[in-house]
């Protein structure tokens, strides 16, 4: 394909509109035959003249929940305080804490959005989790998706990193003068951070995505926007809209595609650069390995 016609693929019109026109169509045609999970139907036959009553399938209501205790377990004990009770000895080396803080946080994440999702797959009759959103056939035909939507929020990153709020936000492990600050250190973290958000691109644009397609079509993309727009929330106030935005760009992609890597790749290396950017504002980049 030409660059000029895969430029033209990111048209809004052909981007959104008539990916999603796709998406709800192919949702509608799906035959009830490749439809996996458990279903109860309607108790009474439609009688003659009736429409056909639709089968009430009991996937969509577990996901739904199942994601509801996913993120509630990750609110009430994947932050500060649980690390504390159960890591008391942590406050002994001040000078690593936290990022063994951070490490957990990162592993409750890699927990609640990667692992009981995945498990959750494997246990439902005749899922795959490469059907999540994992496959990694075709990808390099999407990669030139990625580096143009990063090469778009670039300009932005630099722009908001000016913003005394960004700079004081970012990164999450901070330099104190307690704390041992080289690159190891902060290589360490960016991998932890790149790690939670493998586990949270599968949650959002893999978990939920992928399985309630074949229910909501499109407004997949819009309930999973939901959830997803919330947990941004505590963090800067432009960030928290663009989220929104953001969620619904790579829910697009990952429906489109029927992957999370691209999304992956953007949602990494936006967050990788914000870090850099507000330790560049600081002149607080670590001098040592």
């Amino acid at each position: 394909m030409s660059g000029f016609l895969r430029f033209r693929e990111l048209h809004p019109r052909r981007f959104f509109l008539e990916t999603w026109a796709a998406i709800q169509a192919d949702a509608a045609a799906e035959p009830e035959a490749v439809e996996r999970g458990a279903r109860v139907r309607g108790g009474r036959k439609a009688r003659r003249g009736e429409p056909a009553r639709a089968a009430f399938t009991l996937r969509p209501l577990i996901i739904f929940v199942a994601s509801a205790v996913f993120l509630t377990l990750m609110e009430y004990f994947g932050g500060r305080e649980t690390f504390q009770k159960l890591f008391p000895e942590a406050a002994s080396d001040p000078q690593r804490v936290e990022l063994y803080r951070l490490a957990f946080w990162a592993g409750a994440r890699i927990t609640g959005y990667g692992i009981l999702p995945a498990l959750l797959v494997v246990l439902l009759p005749g899922e795959r989790l490469a059907d999540y959103g994992l496959r990694v056939k075709g990808f390099s035909e999407h990669l030139w998706i990625y580096v143009v939507l990063y090469l778009l929020v670039l300009p932005l990153i630099v722009l908001v990193s000016f913003h005394p709020e960004f700079k004081h936000y970012y990164p999450f492990l901070k330099h104190t003068p307690r704390t041992i600050w080289d690159w190891r250190t902060l290589l360490t973290w960016e991998l932890l951070y790149a790690g939670q958000f493998l586990a949270l691109e599968f949650f959002f644009r893999g978990f939920l995505l992928q399985s309630l397609r074949r229910q909501l079509g499109a407004y997949a993309i819009f309930a999973a926007v939901v959830p997803y727009c919330m947990i941004h929330y505590g963090k800067p106030f432009l960030e928290a809209n663009a989220a929104i935005v953001a969620g619904i760009v790579l829910g697009t992609l990952a429906l489109r595609t029927r992957s999370i890597w691209c999304g992956f790749l953007v949602h990494v290396s936006v967050a990788v650069t914000m870090d850099l950017a507000s330790l560049l504002q600081r002149n607080d980049l670590p001098q040592a390995w």
